[in-house]
């Protein structure tokens, strides 16, 4: 009975001491003033449950704390991935610049991805004619894929953490290394494409000649490329939107130019925006040249000039023309970051035709398709095709159209349209589409 009423009362000071426990040194000693083996064992006992009581008020505290540390550490990650995604010249932009205009929802990753450059019209050709993404290039060789103009130090390199072909020094110029160079390998109807490197503070440019300047006669006049304009020598061009010619940029950045020729018809695009519109070239484009001069304008030398992802391709019929020939469109002008399902903004100008499409023919419905070539593993690009088929419909829903209206489908490398043992081929199996319903 007696050891009964003791443990009772032991179990009394125990919940009182947990009750106070973070307020209470460890070294703390429950006292019972009681004589023999039952008091020690009771001693013992409420200063061992005592001392857990206390680890585990440490114990959740350090939980708390890490969890605090945890969601800080997760929303900054976030912040830093959503930095990243947004293209360089869409960054620490005013509300209301031509970049980043306040009535569109601007492409952050995969949260936000393609409303980006939402009024970007440049749709490329449909049948790739030559293609440089650099695979498999050896750093400090000259591009293998290209064949040398004049001048010198142009080189394969690794930067900004992609392969690059550099301009070390300047006066210099390539062409596309081709079997028959001298005849006219561009078709009426076609689009150029490469992605160019301003360094800040220098006025840096790049040539674009639509001819082959080593094995082919002078076709049309030069068209040079700053970081904020574009010009076609002789008939003009513009500066981009909010910025002047002069601009002495204080920020390093790509930017993207795509070129789209129709018969006549020449237009060039920066970025998003399009700086020249020429409806009579008076000449006939029969190849492609590009360089950089032996100077800068500010007569400087050893600037950083740097290109990447170049396209040759040939143009097609309208997109609904392909449709009712068809019944599906097919197009490669859909691009992801590599081995992701990240649009790059550069894809906008097809998502916005087919979303024009869409609006004009509300009757129509798509199967959105997804292709990859056969680089990689058979699973992983199944995968891959499946989630770039499912970003395709995000956006377009995110633009409005009505998800009824669509459905998602990946083959991965099942179905090539081309051989994958060339550049080429291999581009033109990396596709995206649209299957009428």
């Amino acid at each position: 009975m007696t050891l009964l009423i003791i443990q009772k009362a032991m179990k009394k000071i125990v919940l009182l001491m947990l009750l106070f426990a973070p307020m209470i040194c460890i070294k703390a000693q429950v006292k019972v003033d009681l004589k023999g083996k039952v008091a020690r064992e009771a001693d013992r006992r409420a200063n061992q449950r005592t001392a857990e009581a206390v680890d585990k008020a440490f114990d959740k505290a350090e939980e708390g704390v890490a969890s605090l540390f945890k969601k800080k550490e997760k929303e900054e990650k976030a912040v830093q991935e959503k930095n990243q995604d947004i293209p360089d010249n869409q960054k620490n932009q005013p509300a209301n610049e031509p970049g980043n205009p306040s009535d569109e929802i601007q492409g952050t990753g995969q949260q936000q991805p393609t409303l980006v450059w939402a009024k970007y019209d440049f749709v490329p050709g449909d049948r790739i004619i030559f293609e440089d993404i650099h695979e498999n290039e050896e750093n400090g060789e000259f591009p293998s894929r290209w064949d040398l103009v004049y001048g010198g130090g142009i080189e394969n390199a690794v930067f900004d953490n992609s392969k690059v072909i550099y301009f070390r020094s300047g006066d210099a110029f390539i062409v596309p290394y081709l079997k028959n160079p001298k005849v006219d390998y561009l078709p009426d109807i076609f689009t150029i494409e490469f992605d160019a490197w301003f360094e800040a503070r220098e006025y840096c440019y790049y040539y674009l000649k639509l001819f082959d300047d080593k094995n082919q006669a002078d076709a049309c006049n030069l068209i040079t490329v700053s970081a904020n304009a574009i010009y076609y020598k002789g008939l003009g061009g513009s500066t981009y939107p909010g910025e002047k010619y002069d601009d002495n940029l204080s920020r390093s950045y790509w930017r993207h130019i795509a070129l789209a020729f129709n018969v006549r018809a020449l237009k060039i695009y920066l970025d998003d925006v399009r700086l020249v519109n020429i409806p009579n070239l008076g000449c006939n484009p029969t190849g492609v040249t590009i360089g950089v001069p032996e100077f800068n304008s500010a007569g400087t030398k050893g600037i950083n000039r740097f290109i990447k992802n170049i396209r040759i391709a040939e143009g097609g019929v309208k997109l609904y023309d392909r449709l009712q020939q068809d019944g599906r469109i097919i197009t490669n002008g859909i691009r992801f970051d590599v081995n992701k399902a990240t649009l790059r903004p550069e894809s906008m100008g097809v998502i916005n035709s087919i979303f024009q499409l869409m609006n004009d023919h509300p009757e129509v419905k798509f199967s959105v398709e997804g292709h990859t070539d056969s680089d990689g593993d058979d699973a992983f690009n199944q995968k891959l095709s499946e989630q770039r088929a499912e970003t395709v419909v995000s956006t377009l829903i995110q633009m409005g159209i009505d998800s009824s209206r669509l459905t998602t489908k990946g083959w991965g490398e099942s179905k090539p349209l081309s051989d994958n043992s060339t550049p080429e081929g291999k581009a033109n199996n990396r596709r995206v589409e649209f299957v009428k319903l």
